[in-house]
């Protein structure tokens, strides 16, 4: 049931496009995987072989963490509505951070966000497809603005605050790369 391409095409994009979720997957290799759900308006495609998504600032940083020594990655989509479909694509990704040319080539991309922690590329080297047909129909009722309030409340620099306190190092104690070393 699965079907294997070495890049997105066009039916691909369109059905992330309309996707409201997706899980990001990472490891290092000693330590705990991490699967994270993204939400909001935070994925792009670039073309068929690059995506990139708008990290937020969260409670942990570990996708950072983990893309400092394997840059591995997987992300996934489910079909919640509609006809079904799972999609992963596979790749090797980086995090760029305020400091990076390639974070501002493309922040434009995205709306703006107080809580904008980092930038992932992941260059896709498998597409795959599968059924689907276990994932439950759930419909789409809203997104959740609690994320968006909590960071506009805080401010930029609380946030890089927060960051100090809670995204420097990871689970595992890895060290995420969110500050230029001194």
């Amino acid at each position: 049931m699965a079907t294997l391409l070495k890049e997105l095409n066009q039916e691909l994009i369109e059905f992330i496009k309309k996707q409201k979720l997706f899980f990001v997957g990472t490891a290092r290799k000693e330590g705990h995987v991490n699967v994270s759900p993204k939400g909001m308006d935070t994925f792009r495609v670039i073309d068929g072989k690059r995506i990139v998504w708008l990290n937020l600032t969260g409670s942990g940083n570990e996708t950072a963490a983990h893309l400092l020594e394997n840059s591995r990655m997987t992300i996934m989509f489910c079909a919640f509505e509609g006809k079904p479909l799972i999609l992963r694509l596979y790749g090797q990704a980086k995090a760029y951070h305020e400091r990076d040319e390639v974070f501002h080539q493309y922040i434009d991309c995205f709306p703006s966000d107080v809580g904008t922690r980092q930038i992932i590329v992941l260059d896709l080297d498998l597409v795959q497809t599968s059924c689907g047909y276990a994932v439950p129909l759930m419909d789409f009722k809203e997104e959740r603005s609690i994320l968006r309030n909590w960071a506009e409340k805080k401010g930029r620099a609380k946030i890089k605050s927060y960051w100090k306190e809670k995204n420097t190092t990871s689970l595992d104690g890895f060290d995420t790369g969110i500050f230029e070393e001194e």
